[in-house]
């Protein structure tokens, strides 16, 4: 088995136009995609409050194959929440007052947390993650494999100072940012994904390029947790056959899926 952890972002979608509430997050969508996996052993790490909406996320995995040891339940604590808006299209968009970050931005990693990550194969994180620099700095000392999501980050010249220490770097993008990532795979070993939305997806690997189509769906109706569900069956697909391009198959087919329904899983 190989031992994954989701990292750290656990909250409810409340989506405008209807009020329905749907849990999600990176680390939840992750960790919700990876327990399909039978070679993959799958926990989250990280806080929800004890209120409604702590709660909902921790019933939306209440019969998933994924260890919840070290989801910490803060007493009195809230939730972080994120209000989704949809295009006519089906594509989402945020405003100024969207997140609230609630105890997620307060998390700090106990002892026995940092034992886990010790332990794990690979670790999953976002860039913009509280705890990311520790988790970093935590990877070049006990060497297990980092995964981050770079979502779209664009400060190029600070990232590449920690682009030796990422495994497998995740970013969303456009074809004109792409030289940047080839000419880091020329200079570093890992894996540089990029996600093109309907153009599908590209990754370089020791200046090789790979380029997968994305998979065409019927109708759009939330890209809410598409690139997360992208990724976790990247990750989970590549840990088990060490193949890139049957990784972004498998990556695109399962994001096809999450565009055909509300909530990132």
């Amino acid at each position: 088995m190989i031992k994954v952890t989701a990292m750290t972002t656990m909250c409810v979608d409340i989506f405008d136009s209807t009020g329905e509430i749907f849990p999600g997050g990176e680390a939840l969508n992750f960790a919700a995609v990876a327990c399909d996996y039978p070679h993959i052993k799958v926990g989250i790490m990280g806080a929800v409050g004890d209120d409604e909406y702590g709660e909902a996320v921790l019933n939306s995995i209440q019969n998933k194959s994924i260890d919840k040891r070290f989801i910490h339940i803060i007493k009195n604590g809230i939730t972080a929440s994120n209000r989704i808006y949809l295009t006519p299209d089906g594509d989402r968009y945020f405003k100024e007052n969207s997140w609230n970050s609630g105890v997620y931005g307060d998390f700090c990693m106990s002892d026995e947390d940092i034992e886990i990550l010790k332990c794990s194969d690979i670790v999953f994180i976002n860039y913009y993650s509280p705890n990311f620099r520790e988790v970093l700095e935590l990877k070049k000392i006990n060497g297990f494999k980092l995964a981050v999501d770079f979502s779209e980050a664009r400060n190029f010249d600070e990232l590449e100072k920690i682009v030796p220490y990422i495994d497998f770097f995740f970013i969303s993008g456009e074809e004109c940012i792409l030289p940047v990532f080839r000419s880091w795979s020329e200079k570093y070993e890992g894996i540089f994904n990029v996600t093109l939305a309907e153009n599908g997806s590209v990754t370089f690997n020791f200046g090789k390029e790979y380029r997968v189509k994305a998979v065409p769906v019927t109708e759009i109706v939330d890209t809410t947790g598409c690139g997360d569900s992208y990724h976790a069956a990247f990750i989970c697909s590549y840990a088990k056959d060490k193949d890139i391009i049957s990784a972004m198959e498998e990556g695109a087919a399962v994001a096809s899926k999450t565009l055909s329904h509300i909530g990132g899983f």
